[in-house]
């Protein structure tokens, strides 16, 4: 994973086999060891919120683990696939309490660049607020939801290109076109542009 610690894959994945078959003491053995990354998930959303934001790095982190305990039948398949959930947890946390805080688009929310973002096409500079950007994920899911999985792996999650292609059961060049054609359609969604020069969605249906 690119930028990030790696905890003992052989063991973290041993415990989510463990948790998928039953063992409902396997996931509070294995957050000590995933902690520090989950707190940087974690930090990698919240460092984008408004400085008075309520929601702390450690209140996302305990209030994605409160979700996580759900997930006892979850068929989970590697430390990858744990760190990939957790951060679509993360965000969609993030997403709930704008919502609920009546939080408009461009009232200051989770601001980030499209660059940033990793879905902006060369020379966009533009900036959209997380509640635009996940509005604009929903429309594209209805129709390529694993183009959104990519996106939110690869940015949300911090991913590598292979630990994604791992996840999907897809290639990682597979991986890469998605990331392509998704950030031109997102692009597009979030800032008006034409079709001029980008290419054409391709469904993975």
């Amino acid at each position: 994973m690119e930028g990030v610690a790696q905890p003992d894959r052989q063991e973290v994945t041993a415990f989510l086999r463990a948790w998928s078959g039953g063992d409902r003491d396997a996931l509070d053995r294995m957050i000590p060891i995933v902690y520090k990354e989950l707190r940087r998930l974690a930090h990698r959303h919240i460092r984008r919120e408004r400085p008075d934001h309520s929601l702390q790095t450690t209140a996302l982190v305990n209030e994605a683990y409160l979700r996580l305990v759900e997930y006892n039948r979850m068929q989970w398949q590697d430390r990858a696939h744990f760190f990939a959930v957790s951060a679509q947890l993360m965000r969609r946390i993030l997403i709930g309490y704008a919502r609920r805080h009546n939080l408009k688009r461009g009232a200051g929310i989770l601001h980030v660049t499209l660059d940033e973002a990793a879905i902006a096409v060369a020379g966009a500079g533009r900036a959209t607020d997380l509640i635009a950007l996940d509005d604009a994920l929903n429309a594209l899911s209805r129709f390529d939801p694993r183009k959104v999985q990519v996106v939110e792996m690869r940015f949300f999650g911090g991913l590598s290109l292979d630990e994604t292609a791992e996840v999907l059961k897809v290639s990682a060049i597979t991986v890469r076109r998605d990331l392509r054609t998704a950030r031109a359609w997102l692009y597009r969604e979030l800032t008006g542009g034409t079709d001029d020069g980008l290419p054409a969605l391709e469904t993975s249906r």
